[in-house]
């Protein structure tokens, strides 16, 4: 018997309204475990064509760097770059309950503007600014996949829960009580049965 089930007509009661919330539970999750492995889906995808982007991305820009240095050298590059940080902003959404990222965008400070500044160290300063934004971008694909994904693994433990512990459990009580039941009454109409006065003459 389950802790908590009152005995008898009520307990019966009590174990039907259970299974049934426990059906209905099943039915949400099922239908939440669909939604979010569709998601999970759709942002794998995501996240592979913005790691090919970000690698396509840091490819270019190492060109870039390689031949601002070979042209004016590492103090070129130094002195192209004034040591302010980026800022990245990323906007979440939530779905399924999970919140993650879906965008994210980088706030590049402006350049500094030497004199040494040319057309290949120019090009080379926008190649990382485009390494930049693709990292940005990449970095909350990948973790909006991983966490509806996370999320993915706990609702198919929460299904299997439902469906191979506590509704088995609550269908074996419901039976169990069910049994007890016929048997009472079984018992009280042949007691009826055998009491003075229920005899026809």
């Amino acid at each position: 018997m389950i802790s908590g089930a009152p005995p008898g007509r009520t307990g019966r009661l009590w174990l039907r309204h259970r299974l049934a919330v426990a059906e209905r539970a099943a039915d949400l999750l099922d239908r939440k475990l669909r939604i979010l492995l569709a998601e999970q889906d759709r942002l794998r995808r995501l996240a592979r064509r913005r790691r090919e982007e970000w690698e396509s991305r840091c490819a270019e820009a190492d060109e870039w760097l390689m031949r601002a240095a070979l042209l004016g050298g590492r103090r070129a590059l130094r002195l192209a770059a004034d040591g302010e940080a980026a800022a990245v902003t990323v906007d979440y959404e939530a779905t399924m309950g999970v919140r993650h990222p879906v965008r994210a965008e980088v706030a590049a400070p402006p350049p500094p503007g030497t004199a040494l500044d040319g057309a290949v160290v120019n090009r080379a300063r926008e190649a990382c600014r485009a390494a930049l934004a693709a990292a940005a971008a990449y970095a909350a694909a990948a973790t909006a996949a991983r966490l509806v994904e996370e999320e993915v693994r706990v609702t198919r433990q929460r299904v299997r829960a439902v469906k191979t512990r506590w509704m088995p459990r609550l269908q074996s009580a419901l039976t169990e009580i069910e049994l007890m039941l016929e048997e009472q009454e079984r018992e009280d109409g042949a007691r009826l049965r055998r009491l003075p006065g229920r005899h026809r003459g």
